[in-house]
């Protein structure tokens, strides 16, 4: 049994990637500082897969702290990344946090890393690496256009960070995912997206408006150039982009990989604006939404989805979940976690 490593697996994308790779038979240790994320987590993933994942809390931005978590796993197979923070507005307000969150614990990891002899590496990256692209859908061969924020800087920057660091020595081989859009709950309804604070993303937003936590949607922007005027996003199910990991997890593992960095495109390869997004859940759970349009987000970007055709060919991945069924598996998680 393959013993892996999931920083930030009490987030997100990290607690749905490890439900999965434990469903897959993998064994996962668990490291995250719990800053945007609740312990209760890893009893979310007991009651989905039966078995409560190793924990430690560690802030991996700390160098002495990371190497102490090391030292307890020196034996692992494998290190998924998702440790960062990741909300683009926040990231123009407080970009020095996000250099110093983001880039310290890569370069922390990384190094220690190295130094334990983990070999396979795989990273949260983002389509915020391409900014606003000139031709859509883009290809992992798309140019990295200037981010057109802090966060998308730092996965700009890490990247570029992983690929001097394997160039330098072989010791690692490493896959970056650039996913697009997460969105959606665990079938089970016991995790899902849980944000500390004011949602920063939409599909939370808009549960947390339907579950009457907040009075209103707010819809950053309508005067951009897409057919109804609202920002364009390739939204894919979480639960498919666990997936993907898993598939690039066996990639390394297996040996199958081409070059000791390889990058995917991990979406669905469909855009759809927020007002779509808006009346497709309207009209999968049949709940109004008290909406407000109000003036442009900085850092946000027009439009923007994905080629995956080479995570489709090389991966043999792809996304299976409709919008719908993210948006109502969301709505579903909202109603369990609040008791509505």
């Amino acid at each position: 049994m393959a013993k892996i490593i999931v920083t930030g697996g009490t987030g997100y994308i990290g607690s749905h990637t490890a439900t999965e790779l434990i469903n897959s038979g993998y064994e996962v240790i668990i490291v995250d500082n719990l800053s945007n994320s609740n312990i209760n987590v890893l009893d979310g993933i007991k009651k989905i897969t039966g078995i409560k994942p190793v924990f430690f809390k560690t802030n991996l931005a700390d160098a002495s702290e990371t190497k102490g978590f090391f030292n307890h796993v020196a034996d692992a197979d494998a290190l998924i990344h998702f440790a960062a923070y990741k909300a683009v507005g926040e990231s123009v307000k407080h970009p020095l946090k996000y250099y110093r969150n983001n880039l310290n614990s890569l370069l922390n990891v990384l190094e220690n890393m190295f130094e334990k002899g983990i070999k396979n590496l795989i990273f949260s990256s983002s389509c915020t690496v391409y900014g606003q692209a000139e031709n859509l859908p883009v290809t992992e061969l798309s140019p990295i256009l200037k981010a057109d924020s802090p966060y998308g800087n730092t996965k700009q920057i890490s990247e570029e960070i992983i690929r001097d660091s394997i160039k330098a020595s072989t010791q690692i081989k490493a896959i970056s995912l650039r996913y697009f859009n997460p969105i959606g709950a665990h079938e089970s309804a016991e995790i899902g997206e849980l944000p500390t604070g004011e949602p920063n993303n939409l599909v939370p937003y808009i549960t947390q408006t339907a579950a009457g936590i907040r009075e209103q949607l707010k819809i950053f922007g309508n005067d951009y150039n897409t057919p109804d005027g609202t920002a364009i996003r390739d939204y894919i199910h979480v639960t498919d982009l666990a997936k993907a990991h898993t598939a690039a997890l066996q990639r390394l593992l297996n040996l199958e990989n081409k070059s000791n960095y390889e990058i995917f495109n991990i979406g669905t390869g469909e855009g759809n604006s927020v007002a779509e997004v808006v009346r497709t859940f309207e009209k999968v759970t049949g709940i109004k939404l008290n909406t407000k349009v109000v003036g442009r987000r900085p850092g946000d970007i027009e439009k923007i989805w994905a080629d995956v055709s080479l995570a489709e060919k090389e991966l043999k991945w792809k996304a299976e979940k409709s919008l719908g069924e993210a948006l109502l598996s969301a709505w579903i998680r909202e109603k369990k976690y609040r008791g509505i």
